[in-house]
């Protein structure tokens, strides 16, 4: 059955004009296809402060390939590591995947593969020209792709890394985040082009008094007149004899525009999964400490993201016999969970002596050498010992006996 399934795969895969190893896809990076551009990223701070932050953490988060807790490299680690293309490290590969996720709902990646089906590079795709589809027979997720040269590709869902926000019933693309937004930036806008008239209009207000009454049509020649003098003259105005002018008192209130900024915020927040407090809004905070908000930050908004990534890179980057044999990508999010330096040290000194940690292991994550020979090995306080040890095997704590005095 596999046998015709995988023909069937290479009629498909002919009929979509996949030309396999031989195309070089690294040029659709970049390309704005029918002039598509979401320029919403580029328009509001407050939106770009969280991609930003959320694409730089992922990116930051130190990445390794484990076998059963040992660090290994293997083709695909070295392509993911270290170079996922001749164009990108994967510091930026991790960045832009992560920030096409944030910004248009979903964050596409090319998986090349080499003669031996080993992975020998990763592209990423602009999401506004794939879109996901099930093929009719075998039920299998494709990506359609549609190319600068005006073809559509397919990609089997085993050659495409799909990270995505959350999915609607039965979905399969990620919801854009930035749609969800779309009425709090309509409002934000709104809010700050009123209030920017506001600020300009506010010290150019006046009040003119003349002693005679005037006709509607001289009181407009008058007033144009009066606008021509004051902008052409910079500001200053001559006060004629039979006229009075006074300056009409308009200050700008920026308490509307502050609490509009704080509503934005909080809805933005709300939509990324993401503490407010990490937008520089600290009204209302209350914690304690940093290693709490970060740990709130981790646990509500990364844990979920990393294990995205994570479980997209194990099922299509490593091969079934590699997964059986205990391999694994897995991100280090110890480094942002870190307290202060005498709360780290005092945790460290307690695992040490309780047989959790190996000094090695501590001088490691503290960008130390290892010390090798007893830093390697793990070590027990003196004074604590395994519920069912003989109380006589026991060293004495008197200064007269020994453990097997009577």
């Amino acid at each position: 059955m596999k046998f015709f399934q995988r023909v069937k795969y290479t009629a498909y895969s002919a009929y979509a004009a996949w030309k396999g190893a031989t195309y070089d896809f690294s040029s659709w990076m970049g390309k704005t296809f029918w002039g598509i551009d979401n320029s919403t990223l580029a328009t509001n701070e407050t939106i770009f402060s969280v991609v930003t932050r959320l694409s730089n953490s992922m990116a930051s988060l130190p990445l390794k390939l484990h076998e059963n807790y040992a660090v290994v490299n293997n083709e695909a680690s070295d392509v993911l590591i270290n170079e996922p293309n001749q164009n990108m490290s994967s510091f930026e590969f991790i960045r832009n995947l992560e920030t096409s996720r944030n910004e248009t709902g979903n964050g596409y990646a090319v998986i090349e593969r080499g003669i031996r089906n080993q992975v020998s590079r990763l592209t990423i795709v602009d999401a506004n020209h794939v879109n996901p589809v099930i093929e009719r027979y075998t039920r299998d997720l494709w990506y359609e792709v549609l190319g600068e040269d005006g073809k559509r590709y397919y990609f089997h869902n085993a050659d495409m890394i799909h990270v995505k926000h959350i999915v609607g019933n039965l979905g399969i693309k990620g919801i854009d985040p930035i749609k969800v937004l779309s009425n709090a930036n309509e409002f934000d806008k709104a809010v700050r082009e009123f209030s920017l008239k506001e600020m300009q209009s506010a010290p150019n207000s006046f009040i003119l008094k003349y002693n005679a009454n005037v006709d509607s049509d001289k009181r407009k020649r008058i007033i144009d007149d009066f606008k021509r003098f004051y902008k052409d003259n910079g500001g200053i105005l001559f006060q004629e004899h039979g006229v009075e002018i006074n300056q009409l008192d308009r200050k700008y209130v920026a308490a509307d525009t502050l609490a509009t900024e704080r509503i934005t915020k909080s809805r933005v927040a709300n939509v990324y999964n993401m503490p407010v407090i990490m937008l520089n809004d600290t009204e209302g905070a209350s914690y304690s400490s940093n290693e709490q908000l970060m740990r709130m930050f981790v646990q509500l908004t990364l844990m979920p993201i990393v294990r995205q990534y994570e479980q997209e890179f194990n099922r299509k980057l490593l091969t079934p016999a590699e997964r059986n044999a205990g391999f694994y990508f897995k991100f280090n999010m110890k480094a942002m969970l870190r307290a202060d330096t005498q709360t780290q040290m005092d945790a460290y000194f307690k695992g040490i002596r309780s047989g959790i940690y190996e000094p090695d292991e501590v001088r490691q994550w503290e960008e130390l050498p290892p010390r090798g020979g007893n830093a390697g090995k793990l070590w027990l306080s003196g004074d604590l010992y395994p519920m069912d040890m003989d109380p006589k095997e026991r060293k004495s704590s008197s200064k007269g006996g020994g453990a097997d005095e009577d």
